[in-house]
């Protein structure tokens, strides 16, 4: 008789490569910083939408939850909540211009998809 066996995951005890911003990312989530002297960094999440199945979230926040996790560039504070940690780590969030326009870019190796339009990702 063959005995099948779950594993188990936490969040808490998983090793995270981690989340980096390029030096252009860092330098934008500074200039929002400055912006209001009550904010203390931006918040990185995902939320389930979109064709693909997930979208990026960024929000400023002023105050982070116990279960964030900080990574720092350069004076930039960047917190993501752990529960999110599973979708992004390995990302790199970088701020670019595109045409007229400048916006956070997310170059997630998890990422297997994306929607047309680039709102949405797929594992």
């Amino acid at each position: 008789m063959q005995t099948e066996t779950v594993g188990t995951f936490s969040l808490d005890d998983n090793v995270w490569q981690g989340v980096t911003l390029t030096d252009s990312a860092a330098s934008q989530v500074k200039t929002l910083m400055q912006q209001d002297p009550e904010v203390k960094g931006l918040q990185l999440s995902v939320k389930q939408s979109g064709c693909a199945g997930f979208a990026y979230v960024l929000d400023l926040t002023k105050q982070p939850a116990s279960d964030d996790l900080l990574f720092e560039h350069d004076g930039a504070h960047l917190y993501i909540p752990l529960k999110a940690m599973p979708f992004i780590d390995g990302t790199e969030v970088d701020f670019v211009r595109e045409g007229l326009n400048q916006i956070f870019k997310f170059n997630n190796p998890k990422a297997q998809h994306a929607c047309g339009c680039g709102e949405s990702f797929g594992l």
